[in-house]
């Protein structure tokens, strides 16, 4: 009976796992998230989206991969991509849940509803849908050779003549470097402007331009510069067309790098202008398109001090710093505007001003004319410094003079230049004849100069001989000397070591004598000391042999082996 109802509660167990796996169990892949909606719970209140736990209704926690376990009676879910923020973008997030703003503020924090003032950089984020709306935009690119004016969104304004820090509205001093920036635009908008040197070209009927940092060559990797730029031109095309100026473009070959063109040249109200074509407009800017270019066709006119109505075409090369693009920025806008409210009404001006103290022949021949633009370089950098523009060159590159006057002026500088012409043959000629003699008189001068080198290396050498013979002689002597100091050395160093040996010998034989002496008064009779020393030094090893001799004589006597013993 146990057995039977231990065995019907592991089959209750196992058919309710079985019902629990099969139906409440749901899976979320991977790049997905669950949206989970409650079926019970409380009510949500007047202007609530999302629920919170223990509320009814689409609920604002999310579940992300993986099983998950929810009873379908009570929750129903369904499954959505994540938010996917890929390199190069931010997402601007829009809540629309959260905590009301203050009034008079647009951007939100972190729970609040609203723009959110913090941006999402590139990665995965699981946010409800329903309650977050997620913009893509490119991050803030800023290539070599421009620099990022910052302009605050949001917060108070800031006073008039003064930058805005944080938290403030209006232009911020401190400027951004080349790089990357995830930046929230709602909050903070980023102008780009060029630094280093542009110029302003005045071409008169064949048009103008301004050239700008933006027609170096951008290549295919750098896209996001190109977009930034892009973006750029676009506002400065409102600018133009605001300004009722001309605008042209340029079309580049789609299998060459992209070349970004901008800037151009701004035609001042004031400026006498020639005939200018129709222009044709665009909407935007294609893949193979440069950024719009302003043409002007005009010319610089003024009378000159004699009267005569005189026109210029110049070229003026002018800088923007980067400790200054914030001032200027603030002060007067972007480049376009910069060149067209500031620096074309000076050109025109200061043209017109020192161009009307010179006559018209000035401009005709080099020297006034490099006079003038000299006084209108010096005039245009003084006058522009106070506004923090760098101005390195006006260059005049044409003058237009009227031909009432440039004829007899050119027939005059023709004949003055021939006859200057024919002084020069002269003077050429008379060169000639000096250099031909020059040249005999060199070639006279070169023979001398060569025997009287001979005559000086003859009495150099024999200088020498006489030199190095007394220098032997010298030696020679010399030599003499020391070898007869050294014999003289050696004689009496000979002379000494002999008179020391003899003194040697005396003094040791001498001693030799007194101790002999002294040994024969030992002994009392130098006879007994005579054999004393003959004992003593008598070898040990002498074997005495005594010969009786008979009758006969010595020899006879002496036996044949007597006589080996002796002679042994």
């Amino acid at each position: 009976m146990k057995f039977r109802i231990f065995t019907g509660i592991v089959v209750a167990c196992l058919c309710t796992f079985l019902v629990w796996w099969v139906t409440f169990r749901f899976y979320v892949p991977p790049g997905y998230m669950a949206i989970v909606t409650a079926k019970v719970g409380f009510q949500l209140p007047p202007g609530q989206i999302l629920a919170a736990p223990g509320q009814q209704g689409i609920q604002e926690a999310v579940l992300g991969e993986g099983r998950h376990f929810l009873n379908p009676f009570f929750y129903d879910w369904e499954l959505a991509k994540n938010l996917d923020v890929p390199a190069g973008k931010v997402g601007i997030v829009v809540s629309k849940v959260g905590n009301s703003l203050p009034e008079g503020e647009f951007l939100a924090e972190v729970g609040q509803k609203g723009i959110w003032r913090q941006v999402l950089g590139p990665g995965t984020y699981r946010l409800n849908p329903y309650g977050y709306e997620v913009t893509l935009v490119d991050v803030i690119s800023i290539p070599i050779g421009y620099v990022g004016v910052v302009t605050g969104l949001s917060g108070t304004q800031a006073p008039p003549d003064e930058f805005a820090g944080f938290g403030t509205k209006g232009v911020r001093k401190d400027v951004l470097q080349p790089g990357l920036y995830y930046i929230n635009p709602k909050e903070l908008r980023v102008d780009i402007l060029e630094i280093g040197v542009n110029q302003v070209s005045l071409l008169g009927d064949k048009g103008g331009k301004v050239i700008t940092k933006a027609n170096i060559t951008v290549q295919s990797g750098l896209e996001l510069s190109q977009r930034a730029l892009s973006a750029q031109q676009e506002k400065r095309r409102s600018y133009m067309a605001s300004r009722s100026l001309p605008l042209s473009y340029t079309q580049q070959d789609s299998q060459q790098p992209q070349q970004v063109s901008e800037g151009g040249i701004y035609q001042h109200p004031e400026a006498k202008t020639r005939s200018m074509p129709q222009v044709a407009s665009k909407p935007s800017l294609g893949p193979g398109d440069t950024a719009a270019v302003l043409d002007l066709y005009q010319v610089v006119e003024f009378p000159s001090r004699d009267g005569f109505e005189i026109s210029l075409d110049m070229t003026v090369e002018f800088e923007l710093l980067p400790e200054h693009i914030a001032w200027i920025y603030k002060n007067y806008g972007d480049l376009p505007a910069v060149v067209d409210n500031i620096i074309m009404p000076q050109i025109l001006s200061v043209s017109r001003l020192k161009g009307s103290a010179y006559r018209a022949k000035d401009f005709i021949v080099g020297a006034g004319r490099e006079q003038f633009q000299k006084d209108l370089t010096a005039t245009l950098a003084k006058t522009l410094d106070t506004k923090h523009i760098k101005i390195h060159n006006a260059l005049i590159r044409h003058v237009n003079v009227p031909q009432d006057i440039l004829n007899p002026i050119q027939q005059a500088s023709i004949a003055s230049e021939q006859n200057l012409t024919n002084k020069e043959k002269q003077n050429t000629a008379r060169k000639l004849a000096e250099l031909n003699t020059e040249t005999s008189l060199i070639a006279q001068r070169r023979e001398q100069v060569a025997q009287e080198t001979e005559k000086l290396k003859a009495e150099i050498h024999a200088d020498q001989e006489k030199q190095v013979a007394e220098i032997e002689a010298k030696m020679r002597k010399q030599v003499a000397e020391i070898q007869k100091q050294t014999a003289v050395v050696r004689a009496d160093q000979d002379r000494i070591l002999g008179e020391a040996k003899a003194d040697v010998v005396t003094m040791v034989e001498g001693e030799r004598a007194h101790g002999l002496t002294l040994n024969a008064a030992i002994f009392g009779d130098p006879k007994a000391y005579t054999m004393w020393e003959f004992a003593i030094n008598f070898n040990p090893n002498t074997q005495i042999d005594i010969l009786h001799s008979g009758e006969g004589t010595f020899w006879t006597n002496i036996t044949a082996k007597t006589l080996r013993d002796i002679l042994k």
